[in-house]
């Protein structure tokens, strides 16, 4: 009878969201397109061979941050304490346990350690388990960042998307589209 229950469970409930005014869709591609692109030119001006900023968890928070800039994940809170945190979590779990702990170990914990983190001081925003991941299994080039890693190019990447974030969203003429719902 438990399992019964338990496969009930993953029954859809068939409610499916509608979709949003393409005012607002524009506006969300607008501001990922803007992001990203000065992301990617900063990235250039430093070196011509590696998108230095240009890291696989900003493209997944520019989704939320113009996308669906009212969501909690979405706060600037979240948006810059997720990134950071995570990223020191997985400095100091490579600097501790690399050649100690195997390879899928310290993914598993830097991962799981970061969502953690996020819960217990309410900065949840989960492109932060994707700035753990990829220190984790990031080139030398990457690893030899440190305790760098954080600061540049998380920080000041997560800071530069913040800032186009509260140009692009409170532009529209919407005035229900309005970023931040709360800075802390």
């Amino acid at each position: 009878m438990r399992l019964r229950r338990y496969f009930q469970r993953m029954k859809s409930k068939n409610i499916r969201p509608a979709r949003k005014p393409i005012s607002k869709i524009l506006w969300s591609a607008v501001g990922a397109f803007i992001g990203i692109y000065m992301m990617s030119i900063f990235s250039s001006s430093f070196s011509t061979q590696d998108s230095f900023f240009l890291l696989g968890s900003f493209g997944a928070s520019a989704v939320l941050i113009y996308g669906a800039p009212e969501v909690p994940f979405s706060q600037p809170r979240n948006l810059i304490g997720g990134h950071v945190l995570s990223a020191f979590i997985s400095v100091f779990l490579v600097k501790t346990f690399d050649g100690i702990l195997d390879i899928e170990l310290l993914c598993a914990l830097s991962v799981s350690l970061s969502v953690l983190a996020m819960h217990l001081t309410v900065t949840m925003h989960p492109p932060g388990g994707a700035t753990a991941l990829i220190y984790v299994i990031g080139s030398k080039q990457i690893q030899s960042l440190g305790w760098i890693y954080p600061l540049t190019p998380i920080a000041l990447g997560a800071v530069m998307m913040l800032i186009v974030a509260l140009i692009i969203n409170n532009m529209s003429g919407n005035s229900k589209r309005h970023y931040p719902l709360y800075w802390y």
